[in-house]
């Protein structure tokens, strides 16, 4: 008995595809992120580790925003 063969559409692929991801698929990474710059970055550490005293002030300030 012969078997059908499936042949390809013409039909071009869906224009719109969704993926939904729950809330924490995206906020769990954004949070071991910033748990780790925090490591990285302590606020008596940002001056050692840059030569500019602008970017450690920024940190600094992150770290207290954070740390609230």
């Amino acid at each position: 008995m012969p078997t059908r063969t499936h042949t390809r559409s013409t039909r071009p692929a869906a224009a719109g595809v969704e993926v939904r991801l729950p809330w924490w698929a995206v906020a769990l990474p954004a949070v071991a992120f910033g748990a780790l710059l925090l490591l990285m970055a302590g606020p008596g550490q940002a001056h050692a580790a840059t030569g500019d005293p602008a970017v450690g002030r920024l940190l600094e300030r992150i770290v207290a925003l954070l740390t609230r």
